[in-house]
């Protein structure tokens, strides 16, 4: 009876030390997370710092996605014997010179996508080659000097066309002066009452340079591993409404490990001279006060990569 007392006091002295010692490296390690928390936020506000800093700032993210299939005596399909896929790639990068008196900002995105669908069935004509399904090119170069730290005089030049197909046909170029209001270091909003939209094409009329306004509002920021850049840009036309045009990009990338994650980017535009040179092509008679003018979008989802 005295050897198990003593055998029960053993293993509550024993529980009891393990206990302690629990407590204790709870402690300690509450004690480690706050000055973890503490160090982190001394960090961010020396990045800050350093963001603030005048000189370069450039970068880069973008997203590719990326879908093949193959289907063969598959007889749920209308093309039992087929090959599909499907290919986008998005880039968008910028340098921008950031200095006491003035700024220089330079972006430019690139949204590239091929379709193809091969039916192999006897007796049918497959296309066994990648069509282009999105073809987007976009540069901008915008100068600034400060009036003071919010405002400044600016020009800005902008050029919008195809890559892959059709290059410069039509090709959109903008050259305006104007202000530019920067609230904040992620946000850009451009204003030029006096701009000049050369538009190149081949197509004879339909497509027509005119004087106007520009708008452009930029918005690039980082959150913690978000990525995201939003860019509107609007032409209204001072001569007719109908050679007025207006594009909004969206762009997400979210990283997961070493600069790869998901990626996610959006387009919407609307310019009425790109609907009616469309609409010709199948109906002839078409004109600027018939032409259904609808809102051009795209999107891509898949990987994203930044630098």
């Amino acid at each position: 009876m005295k050897k198990l007392s003593i055998l029960l006091l053993f293993v509550f002295i024993g529980l009891s030390i393990n206990a302690q010692t629990a407590d204790e490296l709870k402690k300690t390690l509450a004690s480690k997370k706050d000055s973890i928390a503490k160090l982190q936020s001394k960090a961010k506000a020396l990045q800050g710092k350093i963001d603030a800093l005048p000189g370069w700032r450039k970068g880069a993210f973008g997203t590719i996605g990326a879908s093949l299939s193959g289907f063969n005596n598959w007889y749920s399909r209308t093309a039992p014997d087929a090959s599909a896929g499907n290919i986008g790639v998005t880039i968008n990068g910028y340098a921008n010179l950031i200095q006491n008196d003035f700024f220089w900002r330079n972006s430019a995105a690139i949204n590239l996508g091929w379709v193809k669908l091969d039916d192999k069935t006897p007796g049918v004509t497959g296309d066994e080659d990648f069509e282009t399904a999105t073809d987007v090119f976009t540069i901008s170069s915008l100068y600034g000097k400060r009036l003071n730290k919010k405002w400044a005089i600016s020009g800005l030049a902008e050029y919008r066309t195809t890559l892959i197909d059709n290059f410069n046909d039509p090709g959109f170029l903008d050259l305006g002066v104007g202000a530019t209001w920067t609230p904040t270091n992620n946000l850009v909003v451009v204003i030029h009452p006096g701009n000049y939209n050369f538009v190149f094409s081949n197509s004879g009329s339909i497509f027509e340079s005119s004087l106007g306004a520009k708008i452009v509002a930029d918005y690039t920021k980082k959150y913690g591993g978000l990525s995201v850049k939003s860019n509107l840009s609007m032409f209204q036309s001072y001569k007719d409404g109908d050679f007025s045009n207006w594009t909004f990009t969206n762009s997400f990338g979210y990283t997961i490990w070493k600069g790869i994650g998901l990626g996610f980017e959006l387009g919407l535009r609307k310019n009425k001279q790109e609907a009616l040179n469309n609409a010709l092509i199948s109906n002839p008679a078409e004109t600027f006060n018939t032409v259904d003018n609808k809102l051009q979008s795209y999107w891509l989802f898949g990987l994203s990569y930044s630098l």
